[in-house]
């Protein structure tokens, strides 16, 4: 499956077959193109909890309003963002070359440290990147996903033992769809969303293809 195909054929499936699993070989290369997903200074600010144990799953389905997804899918995965991802630059600058490596250790630490909004939009951002990856990727290997926000994160936490410092910042589901998804409700045209040069210049115009 090309890249257009997998962006206009992902959506999101509310209904899984309960029965299957994704094997670790599946799971291992679902993350490995995941993890490809930038992240500013290379932080890496996220952690992705696998849930396929089905009690766990039926836990996470009662903190989400009892949304059947979360029980059924073959992966509810926690995508949970690192508040304080931008304390462990000798792990995620390792590798950098020396000269990167000792300019970054110098300006992460003053951006961030003193700046609690930053750090969890940081976060956010990480997440929906790597979210976007997961899906397109699950899509191409045949599977279909949902990205979801409708959940108690505090529970979640608590479910899957997330440590202080990071949250549960969306939950996607993988699995092998049992029903497609609904209609699309339609998608605003050009002008509508796009501007060029400042806001409200609408000279980019058209209907979206999304067939």
């Amino acid at each position: 499956m090309n890249l257009t195909e997998a962006i206009r054929s992902r959506r999101s499936v509310k209904h899984y077959d309960p029965e299957h699993r994704l094997s670790e070989d599946e799971l291992r290369h679902l993350f490995s193109l995941t993890v490809l997903a930038p992240t500013s200074f290379n932080m890496q600010n996220w952690h992705f909890v696998v849930c396929t144990e089905k009690g766990v799953q039926g836990r996470i389905c009662e903190a989400g309003w009892n949304q059947a997804q979360l029980r059924d899918a073959s992966a509810t995965i926690v995508l949970a963002g690192n508040l304080g991802g931008y304390e462990n630059t000798a792990r995620t600058l390792r590798n950098a070359p020396e000269e990167v490596r000792k300019m970054f250790e110098g300006m992460i630490p003053g951006l961030y440290a003193n700046n609690e909004q930053l750090q969890r939009d940081e976060a956010i951002r990480s997440i929906s990147l790597a979210a976007q990856n997961m899906m397109l990727v699950a899509k191409d290997m045949g599977y279909d996903s949902c990205p979801m926000i409708g959940y108690d994160a505090n529970k979640v936490a608590k479910i899957v033992d997330l440590p202080e410092g990071y949250e549960a910042l969306m939950i996607v589901t993988v699995g092998k769809a049992m029903k497609p998804a609904q209609t699309r409700m339609g998608l605003l045209n050009f002008e509508e969303v796009i501007s060029v040069d400042k806001f409200g210049n609408n000279t980019l115009t058209g209907e979206v293809d999304d067939a």
